[in-house]
């Protein structure tokens, strides 16, 4: 072919924009395939390439079970926002083992059935309401595991409010807290005892409208009842003591351990006589601010064979006497007499012959000496001390406490202007020290 053809068809090639077609060969092997022109004057299609798959470790590739596994360690409310970012998190999230023990805490003000339907999903079983409006009775439905429910300060909640959420009966609940809500009265209680028979924690405290008549509903439906506090219901007397405790027509809550009195200011010893033997299995209690309460009272205690808290704070009939009894028991662990003017060092002398086990002592405000507080070294197994406003102790008897507290962990100083900062090294040395109150902060 001579040079003047190939030029003429190296120009028809390009002005026509045409290639080659595959050789024989090629036909041959792949005779199905379509044949391909090349057009450069057009654009190309655009081929997407397949998405590729996260390399190595990464945690949307994490297990449902361990997923679960790292939310249970979340704060509660970092919990409820990992079930917002995507399917499989919400999944994990909702898992039962992430709610397991958590306590949910909702304003109420209108019902929530979504809500409310998200918790029973996750096995809530303690709820905590904060404030009130409405809701109360379709949230207490739609949890038919709750076991703990909490309305303390709800000042809104009325007997008509918790007759139409106990309306049904609970089995499962355990807890129920009502301190401060004043509007409740003793048709509450009666409520309660009917559907609430397995109830094992009662707060009252504050609730200023409950009388003997709702302890006696109490102590016939609430077998169970393991702790109740009575603060500052101040119509309670000694017959509703009496009713507790099985006398009369009533059954008694022979199962209770704790039971607080504080700041119920018509009780006597004759509560603390029915006490003594209608309360076999009692634990602590709290008498504060009882100022009828005597020595007299403080000997019946003395019988209970499982006591281990008393709280006498501010009790003003109570004397040296009164802890010459408690004494008698030789099982406490725990005593507050704080402000109860007739206690002095004979006190001590008696602490330190029938109380050795004692491990958290309070003395403020007390007749202390230094005389006192050498007894008070005696209590070897003493871990919280506090003997604040006892202006005749000096550097003598902190002494006494470094060399016989080696268990101290807490002391209570405040006010003790005799003591100075020689006196305060014998303290500070405690191998087991961690605060140290001096005023109103706290030296760690």
């Amino acid at each position: 072919m001579s040079a003047w053809t190939e030029e003429m068809l190296s120009w028809r090639d390009e002005r026509l924009g045409l290639t080659e077609l595959p050789s024989t060969t090629t036909r041959r092997k792949h005779r199905s395939a379509p044949y391909r022109l090349h057009r450069p004057h057009l654009p190309s299609a655009h081929v997407s390439e397949p998405p590729t798959e996260p390399q190595g470790t990464h945690i949307s590739r994490l297990y449902p079970e361990l997923l679960a596994l790292i939310f249970e360690r979340l704060p509660v409310r970092d919990r409820g926002r990992a079930a917002q970012v995507c399917r499989a998190w919400r999944d994990a999230a909702d898992r039962r083992s992430v709610w397991r023990g958590v306590e949910a805490a909702l304003h109420l003000r209108r019902p929530a059935p979504v809500l409310f339907a998200s918790l029973a999903r996750r096995g809530v079983r303690k709820l905590q309401v904060l404030s009130l409006r409405r809701g109360l009775r379709d949230a207490v439905a739609s949890l038919p595991g709750l076991e703990s429910l909490s309305l303390s300060g709800c000042y809104s909640v009325t007997d008509a409010a918790l007759a139409s959420a106990f309306a049904a009966e609970l089995p499962a609940l355990k807890r129920l807290d009502l301190s401060l809500c004043k509007q409740v009265t003793d048709s509450s209680l009666g409520r309660i005892a009917q559907s609430l028979k397995n109830l094992e924690e009662l707060e009252l405290g504050g609730c200023c409208n409950i009388t003997d008549t709702g302890l006696l509903l109490i102590a016939w439906g609430l077998r169970n009842l393991r702790r109740l506090n009575l603060r500052s219901c101040w119509h309670v007397n000694d017959a509703g003591i009496a009713h507790l405790c099985g006398g009369g027509e009533a059954r008694g809550t022979p199962e209770l351990e704790h039971l607080g009195l504080q700041d119920c200011q018509r009780l006597t010893d004759e509560a603390l006589r029915h006490a003594a033997t209608g309360l076999p299995k009692l634990k602590s209690i709290n008498l504060s601010f009882c100022v009828a309460v005597t020595d007299a009272g403080l000997r019946h205690l003395a019988r209970l064979p499982h006591l281990e808290d008393v709280n006498l704070r501010a009790c003003d009939g109570v004397s040296d006497a009164g802890v010459a009894h408690l004494a008698e028991s030789g099982r406490l662990r725990a005593l507050d007499v704080s402000f109860c003017d007739k206690v002095g060092d004979e006190a001590l002398s008696h602490a330190t012959l029938g109380l050795s086990g004692l491990r958290s002592l309070s003395l403020s405000a007390c007749r202390l000496t230094d005389e006192g507080l050498e007894r008070v070294g005696r209590l070897s197994q003493l871990e919280t001390l506090n003997i604040g406003q006892c202006t005749k102790v000096t550097d003598r008897g902190l002494r006494a406490l470094g060399e016989g507290l080696r268990n101290l962990k807490a002391i209570d100083l405040y006010g003790c202007t005799g003591i100075t900062p020689q006196g305060l090294d014998h303290i500070v040395k405690l191998p087991r020290l961690s605060v140290l109150n001096l005023g109103l902060w706290h030296v760690r």
